[in-house]
């Protein structure tokens, strides 16, 4: 009987001992000044936490590619914009990318002159981004450029770090991105699936631009706002580590790479990849026309699975 007694003392003293220990580990919902706890997964090289879908060649039977802009002031995307200053929690996607090109090892791809569409050939070195985040401010009256580098080397460490600086100035003019997507279907599973292949962030100061002044050239425009590309595979990795920020839900948890592929922005068609090669401003100034021309390259995306199927 005593042995009994011993044998129950000492599972009830085991869980009391594991019972501490995950509450020590367990995060608790708020903090202690009321706010809603965060907790964050670090991901390493051997993290398994992306999902990504692997399509044979074979199953490809069709495919078509797109560019899409995505506007920032647009009220649906406010997630992606916001916080305009980056806090402990939260970054907007702009400082995501930025961080993880100037801290970390993503890789930033050259555009191609002269077009919008790009290669990923030649990788620029961080070096070379400090000419590329550059804001310019051209005084008509004294008839002179003043160029203000984001990315600057600190004195010290000689490392490059965002300047504190001129990042508030700098993000309120950075409110454009373009995508370049494949829509493909895939006869294995008789499905039609959309893919972003690369990001570009879409600056409008830039030292070609404002050397344009009053010109309504609105290709030259755009084609000399696109930065650099950045492949969103490679991206993925640390959009899943950032959540965005809660849009009346401090209790929302997610993260930048889920806002993506839940397609939780919104956006609009540039053009797509035809045999002229061109875009739909490249050929069109009417804003009716326009519209009317993203209309029908839309509902050729939308038409094109349905049509495959006969009743």
């Amino acid at each position: 009987m005593k042995k009994y007694w011993i044998i129950t003392l000492v599972i009830f003293i085991s869980i009391s001992t594991f019972s501490l220990h995950a509450q020590e580990k367990q995060v608790p919902f708020f903090e202690k000044n009321g706010t809603v706890a965060l907790e964050t997964t670090s991901m390493n090289e051997l993290a398994d936490t992306i999902a990504v879908l692997r399509h044979r060649r074979d199953d490809i039977v069709w495919s078509r590619v797109v560019y899409r802009i995505i506007d920032l002031r647009d009220k649906q995307n406010y997630q992606l914009y916001f916080p305009s200053t980056p806090n402990e929690k939260y970054r907007s996607l702009f400082r995501v990318i930025l961080d993880a090109v100037v801290n970390d090892s993503l890789q930033a791809y050259d555009k191609v002159e002269r077009d919008i569409q790009p290669l990923y050939t030649n990788v620029l070195d961080k070096d070379s981004l400090k000419s590329i985040f550059v804001s310019i401010t051209n005084d008509t009256i004294n008839k002179t450029t003043t160029k203000d580098q984001l990315i600057v080397k600190d004195p010290v460490t000689q490392e490059l770090t965002v300047s504190k600086f001129l990042y508030p100035a700098y993000v309120k003019n950075q409110y454009k991105f373009l995508t370049q997507e494949i829509v493909f279907f895939d006869k294995h599973t008789s499905r039609l699936y959309s893919k972003i292949i690369g990001i570009a962030p879409l600056y409008g100061l830039t030292e070609t631009n404002i050397s344009l002044g009053d010109t309504k050239d609105v290709w030259s425009y755009l084609q000399s706002s696109v930065l650099c590309w950045f492949l969103f595979d490679e991206l993925r990795p640390y959009l899943a580590r950032q959540y965005v920020i809660p849009n009346g839900n401090e209790t929302q948890r997610l993260t930048y790479d889920e806002f993506f592929a839940q397609r939780l922005y919104s956006s609009y068609l540039l053009g797509d990849s035809n045999m002229h090669n061109r875009m739909i401003v490249r050929y069109m100034n009417d804003p009716v026309k326009i519209k009317k021309e993203q209309d029908r390259i839309e509902t050729e995306l939308l038409n094109f699975e349905q049509d495959l199927w006969e009743y």
